[in-house]
């Protein structure tokens, strides 16, 4: 078989611009390998990419797509640490919404044995994302307090879950009482419906108002701004995926507002009240491969020694594409949406 079913983008516009069309099978190239894809997991930087948006995305025409799983159908010259038949899971900037990849074999992991392959496929980005935060950067550790925005999410679930298992005390919030429930399930300590309640109120109440030591936030503009004040003194802030957004492309009406709501550090804040504030966007960390290496394989062993799962939410097939665009940007989604090719 010499072509492969792919959404390739032509044009940014709403979730009808995508369809699925035959395309050529990539020739494997040195260092390449070549995985039919088995599930896709899908990300709202994919969402900013189809309408536009996004400061990280290639130029046009291609293939939409930063993760999936599948097994190796073949491998390229001087591959030697994956073989035909491998199961192994994809983090690229482009290319998983097909139902082949070809790539640099370090764009592949061994998939994680205990999971479903909808769980491999829900895996990588949320998790790796919610690891550097908490982790690598705000350097979290057993016993201190978190507060998780957008917790009902896939990064929010993931670090939802992280925290809870190094034995933390977890605040996090959600816009409805499904998500709220998703989220007492998965041993959250505290989840607050953010449109029924104050949620700098409730967390200042809830910590006799000493505040939390650490945020995980991505929503920008007040909660930002709230977030901040309810850090402790010696508290971290760490803000995600901003660095994704191109302004530059933003219709010039909206632009204002947008950029108002980019969250920003103000320095002389910082110093009185002794709180950090840190951000980072994870595609611009990919293509430092030793630092990926070891943020995987710390990830890997500790999800199998938890026994942590991926909250895999509503799955669809490899046509219904655009419907699962459509509920992903509804934002009434929970967990991670999954695309089974």
């Amino acid at each position: 078989m010499n072509d492969m079913k792919a959404y390739v983008l032509h044009k940014h516009g709403k979730p009808a611009v995508l369809q699925p069309t035959n395309i050529p099978v990539p020739g494997l190239e040195r260092e390449q390998v070549r995985v039919n894809i088995e599930c896709i997991g899908l990300n709202y930087a994919e969402i900013m990419a189809r309408k536009g948006f996004y400061g990280w995305a290639p130029q046009m025409p291609y293939t939409l797509g930063m993760e999936a799983y599948g097994s190796i159908e073949a491998v390229g010259d001087s591959v030697s640490a994956r073989a035909v038949g491998d199961k192994v899971i994809i983090g690229t900037q482009y290319g998983c919404y097909a139902e082949k990849f070809v790539g640099h074999w370090q764009a592949t992991a061994p998939a994680i044995k205990q999971f479903t392959p909808e769980e491999n496929a829900a895996f990588f980005v949320n998790f790796s994302t919610a690891w550097v935060g908490l982790f690598e950067m705000a350097k979290l550790v057993a016993g201190e307090s978190v507060l998780i925005q957008a917790a009902a999410g896939g990064v929010g679930t993931a670090a939802v879950q992280m925290a809870k298992a190094l034995g933390c005390t977890v605040y996090g919030t959600v816009s409805n009482p499904a998500k709220a429930k998703l989220l007492q399930d998965l041993g959250i300590d505290h989840a607050i419906n953010y449109l029924k309640e104050d949620f700098e109120e409730l967390v200042k109440k809830l910590t006799d108002g000493q505040g939390v030591d650490v945020v995980q936030e991505m929503v920008g503009g007040d909660v930002f701004k709230k977030s901040v004040r309810v850090l402790k003194p010696l508290g971290r802030i760490i803000v995600m995926g901003y660095a994704s957004m191109d302004l530059k492309k933003w219709n010039p009406l909206s632009w204002y507002k947008t950029w108002q709501g980019v969250p920003k550090a103000n320095l002389m804040d910082m110093s009185k009240r002794v709180y950090s504030m840190m951000a980072f966007h994870l595609g611009y960390l990919m293509k430092d491969e030793e630092i990926m290496d070891r943020v995987i394989q710390g990830l890997s062993e500790f999800v199998i020694k938890h026994n942590l799962r991926p909250v895999v939410g509503q799955t669809f097939s490899f046509d219904k594409i655009p419907k699962a665009h459509e509920l992903m940007e509804s934002r009434k989604s929970m967990g991670k949406i999954v695309i089974t090719v």
